[in-house]
């Protein structure tokens, strides 16, 4: 039996078992999602570009809006992944959270590096754009002092940049799932191990390390719910209008990575991974030693109990380095990603920073 047309066969199937016709619905709307549906529309909080260095953006959100927070905030992303996952989506996003509150915030976007930007190292992230970036912010915003927010390797950064910079009027600092201590970083210890894991000779060879490549290393944390899972929950909850919109707009940013420079790569792996010098104080960066210790501004350091990516056991300890006497620890249940994104992300990690920023900027 041939049929001519999706009518034909849709015809056919409603002679069908009320069971094999809810389940031919279902994979005809799976099916849809995957294939004809247009992507969903990210990062939609109005900004304006206030300043931009090579593939690099300095934004600024809802400039119309009364700013009641006198400190304005600058967030620090990772070179993993593009930065719209903290404005995913209108009700979802931290940065149109913020702002509503009152906030004056600013986002250091790094672009998508080409080929030609290889041999940006972590030195040039850290002390060519972020200073610049900060004393942008400062100027448009006619403030005195800064906060700091940095995701994931971005508050990593966050950290070295405030131990450089003392001299920066830095008053808040906050990390959210950012590893500090690489002593035990759980299955990446053993895959990036310098005995077998040969990190020059891939970077040698690709020059600039591929999205897929990283993307591929976190799927294998979890292989069968991180590459099987995403789609066995779609069949599973597909007739969730709302779960779908967030799978899609979830799946858009997972796949959406960028390349990753070789030089930082290898100081990231080598550096951290295989050698854990910034919690040792022998990190250097372009020739200056980088020591937590000097880190004096107030510090929310936000972990999440179910990160296999940045997990509490390494974001806890920044908190014994660094001087600080306002400092807190917290951790929230949810993963690496939820922890921004996701009901917890808006009932509780939004709330928790927004507050935390408004009581330490009086």
């Amino acid at each position: 039996m041939v049929y001519s047309s999706v009518q034909e066969w849709d015809k056919w199937m409603d002679g069908m078992p009320e069971e094999l016709k809810s389940s031919y619905e279902r994979f005809k709307r799976v099916s849809d999602v995957l294939t004809v549906e247009p992507e969903p529309k990210v990062g939609q909080t109005p900004k304006e570009v206030i300043w931009t260095k090579n593939k690099a953006k300095l934004y600024r959100y809802q400039t119309t809006l009364k700013k009641t927070n006198k400190v304005p905030i600058l967030m620090i992303y990772a070179l993993i992944n593009k930065p719209y996952i903290l404005d995913l989506t209108p009700g979802s996003s931290l940065i149109e959270y913020l702002t509503n509150e009152g906030h004056d915030v600013y986002l250091l976007d790094w672009g998508t590096p080409g080929f030609e930007d290889r041999h940006m190292k972590l030195d040039d992230y850290i002390l060519d754009y972020m200073p610049r970036a900060v004393k942008k912010v400062l100027r448009a915003s006619d403030a005195k002092e800064i906060s700091l927010l940095g995701y994931c390797m971005g508050g990593t950064m966050t950290s070295i940049f405030a131990a450089l910079h003392p001299e920066l009027p830095i008053r808040n600092l906050i990390f959210m799932t950012s590893p500090f201590d690489f002593s035990d970083a759980g299955l990446y210890s053993n895959w990036l191990d310098k005995r077998y894991f040969n990190l020059d000779k891939l970077v040698d060879t690709v020059g600039l390390v591929p999205f897929e490549m990283i993307d591929f290393g976190n799927k294998l944390l979890s292989p069968i719910s991180n590459t099987y899972g995403p789609y066995i929950g779609l069949m599973d909850r597909v007739d969730n209008e709302a779960f779908v919109e967030n799978w899609k707009l979830m799946q858009k940013w997972l796949n959406d990575g960028i390349p990753f420079p070789g030089e930082a790569y290898r100081q990231w792996i080598g550096e951290f991974y295989q050698e854990n010098k910034l919690l040792n104080d022998e990190l250097m960066i372009r020739g200056r030693k980088v020591q937590l210790s000097v880190i004096q501004a107030n510090v929310l350091n936000i972990a999440a109990k179910r990160d296999n990516i940045a997990a509490p056991k390494q974001v806890e300890p920044l908190n014994a380095a660094i001087s600080s006497k306002n400092k807190t620890f917290h951790l929230m249940d949810t993963g690496h990603v939820s922890v921004v994104v996701g009901r917890k992300a808006v009932q509780e990690t939004y709330p928790l920073i927004a507050n935390w920023l408004t009581e330490n900027s009086k």
